[in-house]
């Protein structure tokens, strides 16, 4: 017999702005939305800004604290949105600025914050900016963009590499100059040492606070500033290459980025944006590190002081590696000890890489037990976390036939890399409905059948769904502030299990996870141990021992 609950009614939050919270993001969980594939309330198949309001009452009912939309301002869609033409408006398929204006009225009564993707380091080649730049070599914004002189021979000025493959350089023939792009020719890289482009950055930035957003994520922020001497990039030992950021078929991984990106004037920037942000109450900003060798090296110095981000996140949890008891260690300790005073933001999906139900779960000897586990470890981590759509019903990656792809990142890299529509597939809300309730019209990248049976209303009222799984783990980690705010202390990291203290004001909670099919028993915490419950894990304390089952966890407070 099927054991059903009822969550139609979602946790009662206060309205946002009733009660100000500057540290409202130290632990906050941020869920996000990638609008083209949440919810499409005009039939045209791609999702909008109406169907993600339509949505925030299932959205409250995770008892997240925010939601970052993923861009949906004006643009050719080249990279889907990553390629901004208008930075102050609502591109006409995802609605209006009056329709985002209701979806934040709606989220601060559900009390949930929205921050929104501010991709600044790069526009649109349709952007008035470029068009204007493009032009010639002496007008009003001729040096907004970056701009070089090819070698005698002809060449581009440099060695530097685009992330998604071939030179960074692209050839303008009005101006008979190089231009720098990043990722796409049609995605050029703004001039950051240009004081006028920051100052305009950060127009635009003034005007979404104004508008009642909550904070921002912030793409590429370790991609501002390049070199003014436009250096060549030296070589990667091969011992330090990885996939982390790029796939492995890509030689963008056979440079050490050190004149391209990572530079040295980035944190006076970010200083210029902290100080804006915190012209108004209660805004958060969370950077996104695209850099694999010392991506936490930068997220300490962007972090530290309070001067600068919030908080950022790398891809070391977002890389195709194995989870393992000193890996994880390793990498918070990591954090910590580069940054004590700094903040992390942890995800172990988004919507560039492969979703962790076939990256990692896949490969485990109990699939849906680990993938039952993983947001028990993500959301006992010290730090922030994000969750990514459709993580929480267990999305297996899809695969997307050739003919079917969208993503130029995967098109140019096929077969050998299929590029990241496999984790972009249409939200699931209808087991049964016409596109699973994502749209009444044809969706813009097809519904694989496999996530059917995964939608919302296939998991909303079973009580050991993954859907009710992470809400249980949600309410869990509220309930207790030493797994939002607290320290972390690591305990047992070698072998097949974790465990580790989190410590705030006087409560100290131990928790212990088994990566490994086997069942596990390791020694009793000292002190009096009182075992916690409602998290949906079934570790058992013993007088002697604790004893953890395949793929499981324990979680006590102990004193």
């Amino acid at each position: 017999m099927t054991t059903t609950i009822s969550t139609n009614a979602a946790p009662y939050r206060a309205p946002i702005g009733q009660v100000p919270d500057r540290d409202w993001w130290r632990g906050a969980v941020i869920y996000q939305i990638y609008p083209r594939s949440y919810r499409d309330t005009s039939g045209d198949g791609i999702g909008d800004i109406r169907g993600i309001a339509e949505k925030l009452p299932y959205v409250a009912s995770l008892d997240v604290d925010a939601i970052w939309i993923s861009p949906f301002f004006p643009s050719p869609m080249k990279d889907f949105g990553y390629d901004v033409s208008d930075y102050y408006g609502v591109d006409e398929m995802f609605g209006t600025l009056e329709d985002f204006d209701h979806l934040v009225t709606e989220a601060h009564r559900l009390g949930i914050r929205v921050m929104i993707d501010l991709v600044i380091s790069h526009t649109s080649d349709q952007h008035p900016w470029f068009i204007e730049s493009r032009k010639s070599r002496d007008n009003s914004k001729a040096d907004w963009y970056v701009w070089a002189e090819a070698k005698p021979d002809g060449t581009p000025p440099n060695n530097w590499l685009s992330v998604f493959g071939g030179s960074s350089w692209t050839w303008d023939t009005r101006r008979q100059q190089y231009y720098l792009h990043n990722f796409l020719a049609s995605q050029p890289d703004l001039n950051f040492h240009n004081r006028q482009v920051q100052d305009a950055v950060l127009d635009v930035t003034r005007f979404w606070l104004e508008r009642g957003v909550d904070g921002f994520r912030l793409d590429t922020i370790n991609f501002y500033f390049h070199d003014k001497e436009l250096r060549d990039n030296p070589p990667l030992p091969p011992e330090r290459r990885n996939a982390m950021v790029t796939p492995a078929v890509n030689p963008y991984n056979y440079q050490d980025h050190i004149y391209d990106k990572n530079r040295p004037e980035n944190p006076d920037f970010l200083r210029r944006l902290r100080a804006l942000m915190d012209e108004f109450p209660a805004i958060s900003a969370v950077g996104e590190v695209g850099e694999a060798q010392r991506g936490l090296e930068l997220i300490a110095e962007y972090t530290s002081g309070g001067d600068k981000m919030h908080k950022c996140y790398a891809f070391e949890f977002l890389s195709p590696d194995l989870l393992s008891p000193d890996r994880i260690a390793s990498i918070i300790g990591a954090f910590e000890k580069a940054a004590p005073e700094g903040w992390a933001c942890w995800a172990f999906s988004n919507h560039d890489v492969i979703r962790p139900a076939t990256r990692w779960a896949s490969q485990a000897g109990d699939p849906e037990r680990y993938l039952r586990l993983l947001p028990g470890l993500l959301l006992s981590l010290r730090g922030s976390v994000c969750i990514y759509q459709g993580e929480e019903l267990g999305l297996t990656e899809a695969d997307i036939a050739f003919e079917d792809m969208q993503d130029p990142y995967g098109i140019q890299f096929w077969p050998d890399f299929k590029g990241r529509d496999g984790c972009r597939t249409p939200m699931v809300w209808e087991k049964d409905g016409h596109a699973a309730g994502f749209t009444e019209g044809n969706p813009w990248l097809p519904v694989p059948r496999e996530h059917l049976p995964l939608a919302v209303d296939a998991q909303e009222h079973v009580l050991g769904s993954m859907l009710n799984h992470y809400r249980r783990l949600l309410a869990f980690r509220r309930r207790h502030p030493a797994l939002v705010r607290g320290d972390i202390e690591f305990m047992q990291t070698k072998g097949p299990v974790l465990s580790f203290v989190r410590r705030h004001g006087n409560e100290t909670i131990f928790c212990a996870f088994n990566l490994s099919e086997d069942k596990q028993f390791i020694e009793r915490p000292e002190g009096h141990v009182e075992t916690l419950e409602h998290h949906g894990f079934s570790g058992l304390l013993l007088p002697d021992r604790l004893e953890l089952p395949p793929y499981d966890a324990f979680f006590a407070r102990i004193s």
